[in-house]
């Protein structure tokens, strides 16, 4: 009992000690003195610079985007009791990468910044209509994760259609760039423009938790006790849609930590889905600013993509899950 009431606690202060650490280190790491003297505005145009243009709009860009794929993906394993589900499961972030991709491709990214992310989010809603139509028809949960499987490999198999026949290297490399997923050259602008559609999805999540909760004794009984099972599938499926698109339209393409942050939440929390949402935004989010941070200080000759690490991170823990998983049920 004592550690489910203080691991919310715990989790908001290792947040925002990576958060303060992000904006102290980088290729020239910066002293505690200056940090504080730019957030303040009582440092020198360059420091100030790059902590308001630079360092801290990244820091928040990956904290956010953390925080929606680990929601997004513990209210999935919640709703469809899979300790391996994630909005990649349902096809959203697919869906939302070919949305950018499609944008590069025919340039629109290059007529306005505001292009490439609405895109994203575009390509998440649609998907996510899709799916919220196959759960309104529907009762099956299976169903719903192999239309969500087919999405994906659809979107998948588009965006390297595209990508095949890229007018250009450029293009090309902007669309693999995308693909591979980053929070480089993030700026407050960037975060306005995902962060409404962002807030929409954690509310619908949160107003919907105890429906989560309910799923736990079974779709009978949660049926039994006046849970609207359709209602509930919709709502997460809007929600985890709305709040995976925008991450995507920040970040583009990163994977597996909305299955790994759940899962390491979860003891801490009774294994109750409702609760461990907050935790698993907050968890993603500290696991995704840490990677950044690993990104910018590794002595490589080109940064490293964050999606790439969060991946070589990500896979083998996503192994090991399912191994348990698998250890369990024998």
């Amino acid at each position: 009992m004592n550690r489910e009431r203080l691991v919310i606690p715990v989790l908001v202060i290792v947040s925002l000690a990576s958060l303060i650490a992000a904006c102290l280190l980088g290729s020239t790491p910066l002293g505690p003195g200056r940090v504080i003297a730019a957030l303040f505005g009582f440092a020198d145009a360059g420091d100030t610079l790059v902590i308001w243009q630079i360092r801290l709009p990244r820091a928040l860009a990956a904290f956010i985007v953390g925080a929606a794929l680990g929601a997004s993906g513990a209210a999935l394993q919640g709703l469809l009791r899979n300790p391996l589900a994630e909005p990649g499961v349902l096809g959203v972030s697919a869906s939302a990468s070919l949305g950018a991709t499609f944008a590069l491709y025919y340039g629109f990214a290059a007529l306005s910044p505001w292009a490439l992310p609405a895109a994203a989010i575009l390509g998440a809603l649609a998907a996510t209509a899709l799916i919220s139509f196959v759960a309104i028809r529907t009762q099956s949960v299976v169903t719903l994760i192999l239309v969500g499987v087919g999405l994906s490999s659809f979107a998948g198999a588009a965006m390297s259609l595209l990508m095949n026949l890229a007018p250009n290297p450029f293009s090309l490399s902007d669309m693999i760039n995308w693909m591979l997923g980053s929070v480089a050259n993030r700026s407050f602008d960037d975060l306005k423009m995902a962060t409404p559609f962002l807030f929409a999805g954690l509310i619908i999540l949160f107003a919907n938790r105890r429906g989560l909760s309910a799923l736990t004794l079974g779709e009978e009984a949660a049926s039994g006790i006046g849970v609207d099972l359709r209602r509930l599938r919709i709502a997460v499926v809007t929600g985890a849609g709305l709040t995976a698109g925008a991450a995507v339209a920040i970040a583009g393409a990163i994977g597996f930590v909305g299955i790994v942050a759940p899962h390491l939440v979860r003891p801490f929390v009774a294994h109750d889905p409702a609760r461990s949402l907050l935790p698993s935004a907050l968890l993603a989010g500290i696991i995704l600013v840490l990677a950044d941070i690993a990104v910018r200080v590794l002595p490589t000759s080109s940064e490293l993509k964050l999606g790439v690490v969060a991946a070589l991170i990500g896979a083998p823990a996503f192994a090991w899950i399912a191994a348990q998983r698998r250890a369990a049920s024998d």
